[in-house]
């Protein structure tokens, strides 16, 4: 009986303790002591189950014994519905320890399988984001090397032309100073600078026909097969319609094709010269002073082509290191040209006054010839400047390039596809032209090209005027210059002639220096649109070439200027204010330039009433007149006999030789950046509205 009902009593505490508590107690737990209840006691016990629990072991502290948990421990909430229920049964349940343990035992399995989830899944998920972390510092040291590798290309092609341009600066040097140096010896090392220019332009050409023919062939191939090659062509197709970068404007490349004509005549009478002088031992000539000449004008024609032709098509950063390199050879071939002409010319006038003096000091120098050398020395005053701008222009335009080379990384292509897209969009004188009509439907078009004359008439006619009394000044001068009589009467028509260019000189620049102001208030109200690239204002191409330009017009004043202030010849004063003049409308003209640049109007009014456009028009023609004065009279040094004696023969025929080529170009490039602004400055860019059409 006793047994039945013990057996009673512990079923039904199962059942209580299963309906109170779901399970014996989990989460790491075991029994480690069950409470020794007296048979006497036992069914005080059970109707007392709380005053005698059975202790657990904590799972993080093993000396610390704990009750068993609450029902609120517990998740379920079919646990949570039955909390109101009593345990009454709980040491009862516990009488046999196997249950318990087996329970607590798999508690204890589970937990632990649990743990070691959580960890190998803590740890893949930190080796996956290790592996991340690793490729991103491997990607960024790859970027990190590269970019180092373009800088030190950087620095290596600079050094490598800085180099060549000592050479080439000291070898013509030499040649003068040194009376034991053979004339003409450094013409291997200039064979050397065209030869190395020729074969980077045809690489670049080849790598380029190569590129054509493979993209063509994969076009073919997969028009043939009929597979659907979709991406492939349109990655073909973002290559071949890339965004080209225009360096300088098209009068400006017009210009240099002019001068690269003047440059490679030069050049034909160099070459043409040698076969005259061949027979003569006295001139030291060889074959070498024949192939140069010959070579030069290859590489003036290729070069012309390479910058100003084809530039569109030639992708110079695909080859970043050979561009770098191959672009500052090209630039110092350019400037040790433009040092080799200058020194050439520079020789030539020193000789040629020394023959007229019956010097024969520098007889080394052989110049004489019945054809081809008379020709080179008459033609050669109106030639060389042909050659230095033309050099001058190349190396600017060449150093833009070789600027614009970067390492092939994304920041680099998304920057240079911004610059060029900015390049596009902000810069004056560029592809095409916007003809906006009246209800503002915009047109593009690369082939027809259409000139507003509007508001430039009077300019117009005010500047031939001013040009055709220059050149009837100019043809005075050539007449009283050339005037046959005895020596004290030849010098009194050669000071007349003098003082009538700068009479005329004087009058041109008081004329433009009124213009320029009147020009800059009637265009300051317009707007100031400035370029910037990567939040830095950029000053242009154009511009650039027009403030190197000026250093020759102020190397020229300031010596002509000092010249005529120490001089006690009667006509010194009258020089002396022309050139202070000549210096006051350059440094006008050049601030108007740069702020007219980036002029444009405001809104309809101002489009329609153009203001300063005919003094804009007034100034391209005056500095028209300028650049002739320059060219046919003030490029020699003889022009000038007062600072001949001042200075002497081989200081102002140097000073001449340096300044003046600059100042032509000065005067050429004055009127190409006035016509851009004269074409650019006076249209109105959308959005704008009209006043009586607010929507348009």
């Amino acid at each position: 009986m006793d047994t039945m009902q013990e057996e009673h009593s512990l079923k039904l505490s199962k059942m209580r303790y299963r309906d109170r508590f779901g399970s014996l107690p989990g989460n790491g737990l075991l029994i480690s002591k069950l409470p020794q209840v007296d048979e006497n006691e036992r069914g005080e016990s059970a109707s007392t189950p709380e005053e005698s629990q059975p202790l657990y072991t904590h799972p993080e502290n093993p000396n610390e014994l704990v009750p068993p948990p609450r029902t609120h421990e517990f998740n379920s909430q079919e646990h949570l519905g039955s909390s109101s229920r009593r345990g009454s049964a709980i040491i009862a349940a516990l009488r046999r320890p196997s249950q318990a343990i087996a329970l607590s035992a798999a508690h204890a399995v589970m937990a632990q399988r649990k743990y070691f989830m959580t960890l190998f899944q803590s740890h893949s998920d930190r080796s996956l984001h290790d592996d991340e972390n690793k490729k991103q510092t491997d990607r960024e040291i790859l970027r990190n090397r590269r970019l180092g590798d373009d800088a030190l290309t950087k620095i290596l092609s600079a050094l490598y032309a800085k180099l060549l341009v000592v050479l080439g600066m000291a070898f013509p040097i030499t040649e003068i100073i040194s009376p034991n140096v053979r004339p003409f010896f450094y013409q291997g090392f200039y064979l050397y600078l065209y030869l190395g220019s020729i074969l980077f332009v045809a690489y670049m050409y080849g790598s380029l026909i190569k590129e054509k023919a493979v993209s063509s062939a994969v076009k073919s191939y997969h028009k043939d097969a009929k597979t659907d090659s979709t991406v492939l062509e349109k990655k073909i197709d973002e290559q071949s319609n890339h965004h080209p970068i225009r360096y300088g404007s098209f009068y400006l490349r017009l210009g240099a094709i002019a001068f690269g004509i003047g440059s490679m005549v030069y050049s034909g009478l160099e070459f043409g010269r040698y076969f005259e002088l061949k027979s003569n031992d006295h001139c030291h000539s060889n074959l070498l002073n024949a192939i140069t000449p010959a070579t030069r004008m290859c590489l003036t024609l290729l070069q012309i082509q390479f910058i100003f032709l084809n530039s569109k098509d030639v992708q110079i950063g695909r080859h970043h290191i050979v561009s770098r390199f191959g672009l500052m050879h090209m630039i110092a071939t350019n400037l040790c040209e433009w040092l080799y002409v200058l020194v050439e010319e520079t020789k030539h006038e020193i000789v040629h006054f020394e023959e007229r003096h019956n010097n024969t000091k520098h007889g080394k120098f052989c110049f004489e010839g019945h054809v081809m050398g008379s020709l080179v020395q008459n033609a050669s005053p109106f030639l060389f400047p042909c050659k230095i701008e033309y050099s001058l222009i190349c190396a600017v335009i060449l150093f833009e390039m070789w600027k614009e080379i970067k390492a092939n990384t994304k920041e680099s292509k998304d920057a240079s596809s911004q610059s060029g897209i900015n390049n596009d969009v902000r810069s004056p004188g560029h592809h095409g032209h916007f003809n906006w009509h009246l209800f503002g439907s915009a047109m593009q078009s690369h082939h027809h090209f259409s000139v507003d004359c509007s508001k430039a008439h009077k300019g117009l006619f005010s500047g031939i005027l001013v040009i055709v009394l220059t050149i009837i000044s100019l043809i005075m001068f050539f007449v009283l210059t050339s005037y046959p009589g005895a020596k004290e009467e030849k010098s009194v028509y050669l000071n007349n002639a003098e003082i009538e260019v700068q009479v005329v000189e004087l009058i041109l620049y008081i004329i433009s220096i009124i213009t320029v102001v009147m020009a800059m208030i009637k265009m300051r109200p317009m707007k100031y649109c400035r370029k910037t690239h990567d939040g830095h204002s950029s000053l242009g191409l154009d511009n650039t070439l027009l403030v190197v330009a000026q250093t020759g017009m102020f190397i020229y004043c300031m010596f002509s200027i000092i010249g005529c202030y120490f001089n006690t010849a009667h006509n010194s004063t009258m020089g002396l204010v022309v050139e202070a003049f000549s210096f006051i409308q350059t440094c006008l003209q050049t601030i108007f330039v740069l702020d007219g640049w980036w002029r444009r109007c405001r809104n309809l009014e101002q489009a329609r009433k153009k203001p300063g456009r005919e003094l804009v028009t007034f100034l391209i023609i005056s500095n028209m007149a300028m650049w002739i004065v320059n060219v046919l009279v003030k490029n020699r040094a003889e022009f000038r006999p007062t600072h001949l004696q001042f200075y002497g023969e081989w200081a102002w025929t140097i000073i001449t030789h340096i300044s003046m080529p600059l100042a032509i170009f000065y005067r050429f490039h004055s009127t190409i950046c006035l016509f851009e602004i004269w074409k650019s400055a006076f249209k109105l860019k959308p959005p704008y509205k009209h006043p009586l059409l607010p929507f348009i």
